[in-house]
């Protein structure tokens, strides 16, 4: 005989959300994937719900002082641009899509990723970065964005996001 695990289903008309949890971990440093998860960190933040980022790999761009500030888009094997694949390989399509994404971005009043890591921080987020990522760039402390709490392992971070739902951008 076998047995199932209840479901777990998330009661959303309490009026209190206690305990919830959200872990993300941002594995990609282009500008538009630098976007998911901090909107999606500052959502659950906005709803009182214990939130962490772990940049890991490409994602370490997000935090690392000389990268985080220009980050960039390209258009090159991105289908959802709904253009032509052979203009992203041309000389200054990627700067090109960058300024305008950035300029999109602004116009809705989302701020540029580096103050809004500072907005995560002050609504009470957790940002970690990978001791892999960090070791396989060569990168300590001294290098990251200094609202970063530690680099730990993807181990520690699993510990300290025990029970959290868990997103991988």
């Amino acid at each position: 005989m076998t047995t199932t695990a209840p479901a777990i289903v998330p009661n959303f008309d309490a009026d209190e959300q206690v305990g919830r949890k959200l872990a993300i971990i941002c594995s990609k440093g282009s500008l538009d994937m630098a976007y998911p998860g901090l909107i999606l960190a500052n959502a659950a933040l906005g709803e009182g719900v214990e939130t962490h980022l772990f940049f890991t790999f490409w994602g370490f761009d997000m935090i690392n002082k000389k990268t985080m500030g220009d980050l960039k888009f390209t258009m090159l094997g991105n289908t959802a641009t709904h253009m032509p694949q052979g203009l992203g390989g041309l000389p200054g399509m990627t700067a090109m899509a960058t300024s305008k994404l950035k300029k999109s971005i602004a116009d809705l009043d989302v701020p540029e990723v580096p103050e809004f890591l500072e907005q995560i921080v002050a609504s009470g987020g957790h940002l970690w970065a990978c001791r892999l990522s960090a070791d396989m760039n060569h990168l300590d402390e001294d290098d990251l964005y200094e609202e970063v709490e530690g680099i730990i392992s993807a181990s520690d971070f699993i510990e300290k996001t025990d029970g959290a739902q868990l997103l991988f951008i």
